[in-house]
Formats: structure tokens, sequence, C-alpha cells
């Protein structure tokens, strides 16, 4: 069992130096979820079987509706805990679309779960996955000009796909540090010659915490914030406030840093399901060519009386 304890631990540190290591060469754009500390998985491989049941997660966004070409995703996952709550896996399926951009692709996820303390547990987590990346380039409006060979053929090419993770969780706390995908995934260096795209590949590096406050018996805050850093890009931040209701009903506030105001509400229609949704009013000029963006929520877990998620479903 010590053999088996210290060779886990070594796994989590190799992850926690490779997460190090990506700190220092940021360099592949990833959706965005408004929800995101009920989307955690598509953050986080570490995430993997925390919830300890079986959770079935489906995710649909529509950003910057009326805006054409605006960015559009849905995500299908399913994670649960194996090996007696000491490893978890979990299987992601997305689309995501931007203008000519499609991407739609499959990760496999995998977790490592070790008990720090009398309630708090660390997991390291890794995805593989493939990815099928399109650009519709012979379809670009308002090119400078149609003879222009950039835009004479598209891009249709199979990528893999390698994300990393750790995350931390007690009842009432969580933090965790991500890169998504670690890998050139979209256009090579040749093709972002070849097609004059740039930013293409840039890697994302995603800090998340979050905590209950009981309040009195029926009423709990929750605070959170998820953090993402992209070369090239200025820092953004997700400022986020929760209120929960008897357990039973959650509404909230966000702050996206120079981007949207994020209003939110949740309900825990039965012990296994729960929707939610989001609603995201734009800050920055975009705000003059759409109509907010809308994010919708559907999670069910199986076997919720078997296990401790009741405790623990805040995140």
């Amino acid at each position: 069992m010590k053999g088996i304890r210290k060779y886990i631990k070594i796994i989590l540190l190799s992850i926690g130096f490779m997460l190090l290591a990506c700190l220092k060469s940021m360099a592949q754009t990833e959706p965005m979820y408004s929800q995101y500390m009920y989307n955690m998985l598509g953050v986080n491989p570490a995430y993997a079987g925390n919830r300890e049941a079986t959770s079935f997660n489906v995710f649909q966004r529509r950003q910057w509706v009326g805006l054409e070409g605006a960015p559009q995703t849905t995500s299908v996952s399913i994670d649960q805990s194996i090996f007696n709550k000491k490893a978890g896996w979990g299987i992601q399926m997305y689309d995501d679309k931007l203008g000519v951009e499609k991407a739609d692709g499959i990760n496999l996820m995998t977790a490592t779960r070790i008990r720090v303390s009398e309630k708090g547990i660390i997991s390291g987590g890794l995805s593989f996955g493939l990815m099928n990346y399109r650009i519709d380039l012979m379809n670009v409006v308002n090119r400078y000009t149609t003879t222009d060979p950039s835009f004479y053929s598209n891009f249709n090419k199979w990528t893999p796909s390698i994300g990393l993770g750790l995350y931390y969780n007690t009842d009432n706390f969580f933090a965790g540090i991500s890169i998504p995908n670690i890998l050139k995934s979209r256009l090579s260096a040749f093709d972002v010659i070849k097609s004059g795209l740039q930013k293409i590949n840039a890697k994302h590096i995603f800090l998340t915490t979050g905590i209950v406050i009981p309040i009195n018996e029926n009423i709990k805050l929750k605070p959170s914030t998820m953090i993402k850093m992209v070369e090239g890009a200025p820092i953004e931040a997700d400022l986020n406030t929760n209120i929960w209701l008897h357990d039973l009903i959650s509404v909230g506030l966000s702050y996206r840093t120079g981007d949207a105001v994020i209003g939110m509400a949740e309900i825990q229609a039965t012990e296994n399901l729960r929707f939610g949704y989001s609603y995201d009013v734009t800050l920055s000029p975009l705000k003059y060519y759409n109509n907010g963006s809308h994010e919708l929520m559907i999670r069910y877990e199986f076997g919720n009386t078997k296990t401790k998620v009741k405790s623990t479903r805040y995140f």
C-alpha cells in the first residue's frame, strides 16, 4: 500500500513540475464557460471523479447572440470515481464553432486522488484526446482580394491533445491549476505562415478557487474565481458570487474583467438532477453588435444516496 501511495505522489509531483514549466512557455483557443464552477471537468482533468457519484453533464453556450460567426460551444461529459475513490476517470465530447473555424473532439481523463487531511483531497489529472480542426477559408467574406492564395483551400486535420491539472478540495473549499491542452493542436507553424493567421496556438492556463461560507442553516455564500492566462493577451478573471437557498436554489452574479457582467441561476430539481442558466451582458465595444450570451447547464448524477455528494456538490 505504501508503495502505491509513493507511486501516486510521484505522479502528482511530476504533473506539478510540468505545469510550472508550461507557465513559462505559454505560447489553441479554449472554449469559455460562465458556469465554470459546474463544468470543472472541461477546465481541469484532475477534477475527474471528484463528485464521487457518476456525473453526467451537458453544456450549451451561445455567445454574442446576433453577431454573425459568434462562438457556439456544446460539451457533453461523464465522470466517476473508481478504486474505492482513490482515482477517477472521465470522458468529454465537444463541438466548438467560431466564424469559419470549427473544432470537434473527444478527451479521456484520468486522475489520482490522495487524502491529505481529514477532509482534504489533492488530485492530479491527465487528459488525452483527438481534435478534428477545420477552417473554411474559401468562404471568408470581405477578403482583401479573391485571388489571394491564402484562401485557395481549406484546412481539415486531426490532431492529438494532452492536458494537465492539479486540484485540491475539502467540503467547503477548492483550488486548482490546469492547462487543458499543452500541444499546438490547431495550426502548425507552417500552417500559420501559409494562411497568414496569427495567435492560433496560444496555450491557456487556468487558476480556479472557491469557498462556501455558511450564513445560517438555510443560506450559504459561495464566492469563486477563475483566472485565465494566454500569451499575447491580458490576464482575464471571472469573479463570481453565488447564494444558495435551502440547498435547492442558487442565484449569482459574476464579473469578467473588461468583458461582461453575468447573471446566473440554478435549481436542484431532484436529488439527482440540476439545471443552470447564465446570461452575459457584454461591456466591451462588442455590446453594440450583440444581444448577450446564453449558457445552459444540465447535470444528472447516478447513485447520490450512496455517496457523499450532498455535502460536496457546491463544487
